[in-house]
């Protein structure tokens, strides 16, 4: 029996009750009030009259339970997404390091994060993953890492959990993923995954990349994007970047070959079925105006045009809590709980920032391919 069919029985039987015990009962109620006894006895009886009339109506208390159960269905799991950014971090002056031998003055400070305490964030089981979890998660996966110095600091990130801070070959990616406004490629044959970063600092270069795979019928895995510190300096205009990212948005709906929460009716015609690949935007830090390098930094990377700019970001509703397509890595609120101590020039921040933002990524992955370590 359906809900809706419950909900009718016992509609149709209040009707039924209303019709055979009421109206005697209006008949008999003036002689009933002038009796306060027979008045309480009147009333218990209709009570127990309307029950046994209304009793056949009713399923089982618990068939009735698993029907409203059916119904409402309550994804635990999907949920955690909008928590997974939720952490703390505690900064706190090195003990072991004197000023006179830090290489950088971020060394003097230990950080450390994890994620928040509360109910709901235990009941995610957010967990950081190891070298090992990370290899066996993204094993035979094409990952594309897009965007300004910012993504490049998360490929890094990335590269330094999967190969190991320790492995030879990280001395290498070091020096070629940091050659000047250039793209870098990697395979790393032991666990069958590919990487690309691609340098694009505007969010047009992004739109022409999404339009080059969709171009190719070739689509990574996982894709990590995000730009705007570029145009915040160059073009300073929050209406131009607003206008910018719609556009990237219609380009990355139309990458996906199936998204009715999206708004699309069903597969793109004349596309074969593919899988979905996971999409991720990596946020804009937060600016501190008074660390910026430059006065050209300082003047139009203003504390009032970032927030235009961020106003911009939800307004374009590209990231998923607001209806669009992409996951949000909060860079913004990791620097601005990590605080000044965590950044040299206040634009670009400490690894650590960047470290997070890959376990963020990946709890996120476990999330949305349905896996659990």
């Amino acid at each position: 029996m359906t809900l809706m069919t419950m909900l009718g029985a016992v509609q149709l039987g209040a009707a039924a009750a209303c019709v055979v015990v009421l109206i005697p009962v209006l008949m008999a109620g003036w002689h009933l009030s002038r009796n306060r006894m027979l008045l309480f006895s009147g009333v218990l009886f209709i009570t127990l009259a309307v029950c046994v009339h209304l009793t056949p109506y009713f399923p089982s208390v618990s068939d009735f339970v698993t029907s409203v159960s059916s119904v409402v269905v309550f994804d635990h799991r999907s949920s955690c997404i909008n928590l997974v950014n939720d952490i703390s971090w505690e900064v706190k002056p090195s003990v072991a390091l004197h000023r006179s031998n830090a290489s950088s003055p971020l060394d003097l400070y230990n950080k450390r994060w994890d994620w928040s305490k509360s109910p709901k964030l235990n009941a995610c089981d957010f967990q950081k993953l190891s070298k090992s979890d990370a290899s066996d998660l993204l094993n035979g996966s094409w990952v594309v890492i897009a965007g300004d110095s910012q993504a490049r600091f998360f490929a890094l990130s990335l590269l330094n959990l999967i190969l190991g801070p320790q492995s030879q070959r990280m001395d290498s990616v070091r020096t070629e993923l940091f050659k000047r406004h250039s793209d870098y490629n990697i395979f790393i044959d032991e666990i069958g995954v590919t990487l690309d970063f691609l340098w694009a600092p505007y969010v047009l270069n992004l739109t022409d990349s999404i339009m080059g795979f969709k171009a190719k019928r070739s689509y990574p895995d996982v894709m990590v994007m995000g730009a705007g510190l570029w145009h915040l300096l160059h073009v300073t205009n929050a209406s131009d970047y607003d206008l910018a990212l719609r556009v990237l948005k219609t380009s990355v709906v139309s990458l996906l070959p199936f998204s009715p929460e999206l708004g699309t009716n069903g597969p793109l015609t004349g596309s074969v079925s593919v899988k979905s690949p996971h999409l991720f935007w990596l946020g804009m830090p937060m600016l501190i105006n008074g660390m910026l390098n430059t006065q050209e930094k300082r003047a139009k990377m203003s504390d009032a045009m970032w927030h235009a700019y961020d106003r911009a970001l939800g307004d374009s509703r590209l990231l998923r809590q607001t209806g669009g397509p992409l996951v949000l890595l909060d860079i913004q609120s990791l620097t601005w709980n990590c605080g000044p101590r965590c950044t040299s020039d206040g634009m670009h921040y400490d690894a650590a920032i960047y470290d997070a933002a890959v376990q963020i990524m990946l709890n996120a992955l476990l999330i949305e391919s349905h896996q659990s370590l």
